[in-house]
């Protein structure tokens, strides 16, 4: 039975419910007009004549066809003013979709391999979190991830530069190009960060087998999965998934536009929640993908439409059961979600 049946504007609750924002590459939240402020900003000369030139140049057939083009957007990025406004212009965002809290992955080897120095980015973004925080009542936190297609010790390198900065950080995760590079690659970094404390999340799924999920609760230890859509593939995973309660941050306009799902009416997500796993939806690179987060639920919901009230109330309140808060947190932040579907009725 569907307690909340008597819910009739589903559009307006979706963009006005309390929820949290797990899986979003802020390299990928730059729109056209910042790359370009940043460029002149800091004497760059970019290959587009302008930000409609840039803007359609995102026509993207795969993974790595938006790689290519996003490491690109990200060389106007060199102080931390620059990463700053870029969070910022995030956050912003945010709060008008009524982001309550955002755990932001961010790629150090983007930058450090430009000459970029770790600490200015990992300052310039803790700074946007205090920001946010004092500005929009948004929390937040970080997650470093590592370029899945460099090599491990690129990434125990990597580490050893942001430990100095562990107080900024919360968490690792894995991202880049899935296919040709397993979990398994990065299995001895990710035990050193367990042995850090540190959380661990990686992408896996999503270009890459449902076997790449497996390996990464197997091998990697993750407590999220980040995408895991191909995990439908697999019965035996789909219980595990469920049983455990692992995390999916699931990222739907993105798999339309990479082309895992082509067609958003034949999107996994209704069929995941069906199954009882706990599925989040989220941006991905909103800048490059075609929406940010409300955006995203629209979509989805408008092609799936065996979605009612009652996923929208627990895609929100996964979102909140999969963060890395306290309970606490998490307890005051249903009772807004519940706050919320009152004033729906």
């Amino acid at each position: 039975m569907d307690r909340f049946a008597h819910i009739t504007d589903l559009p307006a609750l979706l963009r006005t419910m309390p929820k949290a924002e797990l899986h979003v590459h802020i390299e990928g939240t730059l729109e056209p007009e910042l790359i370009f402020a940043l460029a002149e900003r800091n004497g760059i000369t970019l290959k587009y004549d302008g930000v409609e030139a840039l803007r359609a140049a995102y026509a993207f057939t795969d993974l790595q066809s938006f790689l290519d083009i996003y490491y690109a957007g990200a060389s106007v990025l060199l102080k931390e003013e620059d990463f700053f406004d870029m969070a910022m212009a995030y956050f912003r965002r945010a709060a008008d979709d009524h982001i309550v809290h955002a755990e932001l992955f961010f790629d150090p080897q983007t930058h450090t391999a430009r000459g970029v120095d770790i600490g200015v980015v990992i300052r310039g973004l803790s700074r946007a979190l205090d920001t946010a925080r004092q500005d929009f009542g948004i929390s937040g936190a970080l997650i470093l991830c590592f370029l899945r297609h460099l090599s491990e010790e690129d990434a125990f390198a990597t580490l050893e530069q942001a430990l100095p900065y562990r107080q900024h950080f919360i968490g690792v995760g894995l991202d880049s190009s899935e296919q040709g590079n397993p979990p398994e690659k990065f299995a001895r970094v990710f035990a050193r960060c367990r042995e850090l404390g540190l959380h661990l999340v990686a992408h896996a799924g999503e270009e890459g087998p449902a076997s790449y999920v497996r390996d990464a609760l197997d091998l990697l230890h993750v407590e999220r999965i980040d995408h895991g859509v191909r995990s439908i593939d697999d019965a035996d995973l789909m219980h595990r998934l469920a049983t455990k309660r692992v995390p999916l941050t699931v990222c739907p306009l993105s798999n339309q536009k990479l082309q895992v799902y082509p067609d958003l009416r034949d999107h996994s997500l209704a069929k995941l929640l069906a199954a009882g796993l706990c599925v989040t939806i989220n941006s991905d690179d909103p800048a490059y993908f075609g929406g940010y987060l409300n955006t995203n639920f629209l979509a989805t919901f408008e092609a799936l439409p065996e979605l009612r009230a009652n996923h929208a109330w627990q895609l929100a309140a996964n979102s909140f059961e999969a963060s890395f808060v306290d309970a606490a947190t998490r307890t005051r932040w249903l009772a807004q979600l519940g706050e919320a579907f009152d004033r729906a009725a």
